[in-house]
């Protein structure tokens, strides 16, 4: 329920409503009373109805469709009434719909699935037992009970017609779940950037994974025409980062911009030599780098109308190992809610359907390059593979420090560190812009931790 808002600013129907046109009887619900015990199916089934419709607009996280399914399997099999569930389908800000729509009979057996991540046409027609006669007023009256509760419309015409000949269900498979989250990136960036108005995008690519991946779900949403991959090399970057940004960007067809920042390096280096002179090199001079390209990228933005998509993922934001209004600058975090070990997981699955990341990419060190020898890994407390299932069971699932060093086997001391790097930076992650949720809880509209507090020493 953390994304939710709806009781801030309306309140809830109290009245029950059964719909009939002489051959059918149906009640209307809406999103949330499919998932309430205490909602209104089981009175609207026991009040003869002979379906459920449920509109909705319950937003995507992973495998959340089967448990859709299994809630329409538990409510039809309890209450014998057939449930058509209509789904929404599209973005909206960080939260991206997924469609899947679903019929399941009276028996508590599915009819028909729609397609994940597309609008989709779903027909199927049921065998439906004749509705009672409705009870009038008086009788409803009398009778008392659920009934009583449920107030029974006569529609001026027939819903629908009755053909003899019965239309063939269709059942879509579903996806895994590497295709189920890169078509829900792919869906919510296309319908942020549409919505908003913006045709083009612009990609910061740095020969590194997000940044490749990134540029991948770009094209699938917006088409390489509407993609420019901005590469801003600096004294440090390799050249393999050279050759495999190049590589990156033949294989996806997208424009490709190359500005060389080290004069610019040079000059506020130079700008700042009088107050630095005495200080040792440390974070300060690699974060300069990461803001001119900032300042380049949103320079590019302005003049050709482009919206800079952010390539942080959601172990860099938990951690802060990134930099404020340089990396994180853009207007859309395509990768918030996306942990490094599953930007992997996107990236192989993406190349599976068409090799377009270089190999390379897949198997350097992350590495953002900012100083010599430098690697992501050395910098943090643990590897991605174990700083991740900490990141999940700390956000998402809302396990304690305790439980966790105890669950995955880690040391207390590194299980601490990477909770500590996570209440430190909440005061960057407030400034990141906004991105798809795919997970149970997400940083922005699902994650309302203060910045000012007294979380640890």
């Amino acid at each position: 329920y953390g994304v939710f808002d709806e009781l801030r600013y309306f309140h809830p129907g109290e009245k029950l409503f059964l719909f009939t046109d002489g051959h059918l009887s149906f009640g209307v619900t809406i999103c949330e009373d499919l998932w309430r015990p205490d909602g209104p199916i089981g009175a609207q089934a026991r009040a003869a109805a002979q379906l459920i419709l449920n509109i909705s607009a319950s937003p995507y996280e992973i495998q959340k469709n089967f448990q859709r399914e299994a809630l329409l399997a538990a409510h039809t099999a309890r209450e014998h009434v057939a449930i058509a569930l209509c789904n929404l389908v599209g973005g909206q800000d960080e939260l991206v719909f997924d469609g899947q729509s679903l019929i399941y009979d009276r028996d508590g057996k599915i009819v028909a699935r729609a397609k994940a991540f597309t609008e989709d046409l779903l027909v199927a027609d049921l065998s439906l037992s004749p509705p009672p006669q409705p009870l009038s007023e008086a009788e409803r009256g009398a009778a008392g009970g659920v009934r009583s509760q449920v107030s029974v419309i006569k529609l001026p015409r027939p819903v629908g017609t009755y053909p003899a000949q019965k239309a063939l269900p269709r059942i879509e498979p579903p996806l895994s779940e590497a295709e189920e989250v890169y078509r829900a990136l792919v869906l919510a960036t296309k319908d942020y950037v549409r919505k908003n108005g913006f045709e083009r995008v612009i990609v910061g690519l740095s020969g590194g994974i997000d940044s490749a991946l990134v540029a991948c779900i770009a094209v699938d949403a917006l088409g390489p025409q509407n993609v420019c991959g901005v590469f801003l090399p600096s004294r440090f970057t390799s050249p393999m980062s050279h050759e495999d940004v190049l590589a990156l960007a033949q294989n996806l067809e997208i424009q490709l911009i190359t500005l060389d920042i080290d004069a610019l390096y040079a000059g506020a280096l130079s700008a700042l030599a009088p107050v630095l002179a005495k200080a040792q090199p440390d974070s300060t001079e690699e974060n300069i780098q990461a803001r001119l390209r900032a300042v380049l990228w949103m320079a590019l933005s302005n003049k050709f109308k482009r919206l800079v998509l952010t390539a942080g993922n959601k172990s860099e934001l938990a951690l802060g190992y990134a930099t404020l209004y340089g990396d994180m600058a853009g207007g859309f975090c395509v990768l918030k809610d996306v942990t490094k070990t599953r930007v992997y997981q996107l990236a192989h699955w993406r190349n599976a359907q068409s090799e377009v990341i270089p190999q390379r990419v897949l198997e350097r060190p992350p590495s953002a390059e900012l100083r010599p020898g430098q690697t992501d890994e050395a910098d943090l407390p643990a590897p991605y593979r174990d700083l991740d299932r900490v990141l999940e069971a700390f956000i998402e699932r809302g396990q304690s420090p305790d439980e966790i060093a105890q669950a995955l086997q880690l040391p207390q001391s590194v299980v601490h560190a990477i909770i500590a790097l996570i209440q430190k930076s909440e005061y960057k992650r407030r400034q990141a812009p906004v991105g798809p949720k795919i997970t149970r809880r997400a940083f922005g509209r699902d994650w309302r931790q203060p910045i000012v507090n007294r979380f640890a020493p």
